[in-house]
């Protein structure tokens, strides 16, 4: 496999930085505890900073994130962007309502009803006005009808008239099922979805020719939680967690390269050769400095034969992906 040829872009997701709690593990010290609102926007435009510095293009936010669309929103006007110079993505079909707090005993609730799309629609629109570019469903599984819903898919393909793509993200065991429904869905001979995202990493690798035919198919791929939400990295120490094994055996083989977990899990990433984006979901500068050094990583065809061992089924891990706590 020859990295240079292969390699995607990388994408900065929004969702540790828009609000207090989330399920990447250590997220509360990635914030430094610190959050009034007014200081993770501080904290969220120095990442976004970070990542357009660093030559990042690609942005995902959600209607479910917090206050990301607003951070986002207001970033792009301090920068003085102009709206053809970054692809602003986000996702309806959650909404959030955890009040700002870390203990919630609901952080987001999930409807992908006609009424919930015009109204999140009109929500995102108002923040991020003509710098959203693409619109996508947000988590849709193999047990889903959503995409059976005629006059959702109607009001979906329409989006076009507004000069916005429509795309898809999926989660959940049956992540291939999901995708290969998408490309089956189409409103006056075109194909409704021009981009799907999907969870692949070094344990999750289920939806691999799924994505491999929806690129074929002309499809935009992004890559999602391609460090497991934080259990990919050097900081997961957690013995007692059911993936541990597997990443135990991806941090000897990191070592045995000279270099660490997160750059061994993002360069994987960053050479599928169906993806066209992979995101990253720094929560700090720092972060964002170790994500762009996975491009320089050398990663070879060897290499991804010896990883291939330590993936675990699907069901498996989105049974573990269930058990992340929010904090």
């Amino acid at each position: 496999m020859a990295r240079h040829l292969t390699q995607a872009r990388l994408g900065l997701g929004l969702a540790a930085l828009g609000r207090p709690g989330y399920v990447t593990l250590n997220h509360s010290s990635d914030l430094g505890e610190h959050y009034e609102p007014s200081v993770m926007e501080s904290h969220a435009h120095d990442v976004l900073d970070a990542a357009f510095d660093a030559g990042i293009r690609y942005i995902d936010a959600a209607r479910s994130y917090g206050r990301a669309e607003d951070f986002l929103a207001s970033w792009l006007r301090k920068r003085a962007i102009e709206p053809g110079e970054i692809v602003v993505a986000s996702k309806w079909g959650y909404t959030y309502t955890a009040g700002w707090s870390t203990t919630a005993t609901q952080h987001e609730v999930k409807e992908h009803s006609l009424a919930a799309y015009v109204r999140q629609l009109d929500e995102s629109v108002a923040r991020l006005g003509p710098y959203l570019s693409l619109y996508q469903i947000h988590s849709v599984t193999a047990e889903s009808k959503t995409l059976e819903d005629d006059a959702l898919i109607d009001a979906i393909a329409r989006l076009r008239e507004r000069g916005i793509r429509a795309g898809l993200t999926v989660s959940g065991a049956g992540q291939a099922i999901a995708i290969r429904r998408s490309l089956e869905v189409h409103r006056d001979g075109k194909r409704v979805f021009d981009s799907v995202q999907a969870t692949w990493n070094l344990l999750e690798r289920g939806a691999e020719s799924a994505l491999q035919d929806a690129h074929d198919a002309g499809m935009k791929v992004v890559v999602k939680e391609s460090l497991a939400n934080g259990r990919l990295t050097q900081a997961n120490r957690d013995e007692g967690d059911s993936l541990y094994p597997s990443v135990a055996r991806i941090r000897e083989l990191a070592e045995r390269r000279g270099t660490n977990v997160e750059t061994l899990a993002l360069a994987a990433a960053l050479t599928r050769p169906w993806a066209s984006f992979v995101l990253s979901g720094a929560a700090t500068v720092d972060q964002i400095r170790s994500t762009v050094g996975a491009l320089d990583f050398d990663y070879d065809a060897e290499l991804d034969r010896e990883l291939r061992s330590v993936a675990v089924p699907s069901d498996e891990y989105w049974r573990a992906r269930s058990s992340f706590r929010w904090n």
